[in-house]
């Protein structure tokens, strides 16, 4: 752990932090956006964010290879109803933990989240299909993501893919949200 990684973390967290605010607002999700990922600067996330700093992508999966589970994503995802691992809940017809729909509001907010993240870590590459792209690659992995949560984060997804920002933004605000 070096003092490079202390200022590198702060500031990955602090772009991330920045551009989901953006996104946010843009879609009329003002206190989301101001409190969006707050729990990032807890000991248990940044001390681990720091010591497993990677620059490229998140130090949670450095955690996991050394010590077999990564208590900073425990931590996060308990905390940050944007992601779906929160949504998680024992089945009523008693087939163990199951994903529940997310409320639409903090689907719109993962779709920053990811837009945010691919933007800060792949720099100058980034790619408006990287988002999907990263969804894509651990689609089939996702247990717990309830099938409604997933469909319409992927529909966002493809949105920002094939038309671009300004229509997955609009699409999300009036279609998902309701809003004008």
């Amino acid at each position: 752990m070096t003092v490079l990684h202390f200022w590198a973390h702060l500031r990955t967290i602090g772009r991330h932090r920045a551009l989901v605010r953006k996104y946010c607002f843009r879609l009329g999700l003002y206190w989301q956006g101001l409190t969006h990922d707050l729990s990032k600067y807890a000991p248990v996330e940044f001390w681990a964010g720091v010591r497993y700093y990677q620059g490229d992508h998140s130090p949670n999966d450095a955690q996991r290879r050394q010590d077999g589970y990564s208590a900073s994503w425990l931590h996060h995802k308990g905390r940050n109803r944007h992601h779906f691992e929160y949504w998680t809940d024992y089945s009523l017809t008693g087939e163990g933990i199951v994903g529940v729909e997310m409320p639409k509001r903090y689907v719109a907010e993962m779709f920053c989240d990811r837009l945010a993240a691919s933007k800060v870590y792949r720099g100058d590459a980034f790619d408006p299909a990287d988002p999907y792209r990263f969804f894509l690659h651990g689609k089939q992995k996702r247990l717990l993501i309830h099938p409604a949560t997933s469909d319409l984060l992927e529909s966002m997804l493809v949105k920002l893919r094939d038309e671009g920002e300004d229509a997955a933004f609009d699409y999300i605000r009036r279609e998902v949200l309701g809003k004008r």
